[in-house]
């Protein structure tokens, strides 16, 4: 039996696929349904406890753990690759999970975490942008990293950390374009008060009339083109209504 803390082993039970009705009958008994699939082998339909996968997907590695499933007295390695939540409450409604090959590479995505503190930040006064959160590795599933870390201490204005510079080990291959960006300094953007002089030759100008009298001799045309069809549709309602 799995324990409390226990991330390495998912029990499930053999379930008759069907409608939504046995899904429900599934979930009301504390189960949630779930789909087994991959090495070689059919699909198969398993029940199992919704509190042992939100474990495996609250853990360090997260959906990329892999762990044995305990099925019909065997187990297989095995791994989360999909899963549904309820929209409202939030619980868990559905899961798949692939069976691994531990000798066999798979792709993977993986978080990036930024750690330092950049001196365009300290000492430029920029602020940091993340844009991109989770790189595509390929790699055996025992070399999965949990996440990569990312040291922004030296980016300034101008350099940009892309997915190159990320550390990995020469077991990892990099599946996302390694020229995509990752994070950079950018500036704080400011609202710049019109000077006197700007503001004066604003008020000579006076107010943009025509245009704002265009636009709306524009919108009432077209008012005025929406009434008759507007009418047709109408009269074409009634003659079908009377009918």
């Amino acid at each position: 039996m799995a324990t409390a803390i226990d991330t390495n082993l998912l029990e499930a039970q053999p379930r008759t696929p069907g409608n939504k009705n046995d899904a429900r009958r599934v979930r009301r008994d504390g189960k949630i349904p779930a789909v087994v699939y991959g090495a070689g082998k059919d699909a198969v339909s398993i029940s199992v406890d919704p509190r042992q996968v939100s474990r495996i997907l609250a853990s360090e590695t997260g959906h990329n753990t892999i762990f044995d499933l305990a099925l019909d007295g065997g187990k297989t390695k095995a791994m989360i690759v999909d899963w549904q939540y309820e929209p409202v409450k939030g619980k868990l409604l559905h899961i798949d999970l692939k069976r691994i090959a531990m000798d066999q590479r798979l792709a993977v995505k993986v978080p990036v975490f930024l750690k330092g503190e950049a001196i365009g930040v300290k000492q430029q006064g920029g602020i940091l942008e993340q844009m991109l959160r989770e790189v595509e590795v390929e790699c055996l599933p025992g070399d999965i990293p949990s996440h990569i870390d990312a040291d922004v201490t030296e980016l300034v204005f101008g350099k940009v950390l892309r997915v190159a510079d990320l550390p990995h080990s020469d077991k990892v291959k990099f599946l996302t374009d390694e020229n995509q960006p990752v994070a950079h300094v950018t500036s704080v953007k400011e609202e710049v008060a019109a000077t006197p002089e700007a503001a004066a030759a604003e008020a000579a100008a006076g107010p943009a009339e025509p245009e704002v009298i265009k636009k709306g001799k524009q919108e009432e045309e077209g008012a005025e083109a929406a009434v008759p069809e507007k009418a047709e549709k109408a009269e074409k309602t009634e003659k079908k209504e009377k009918k």
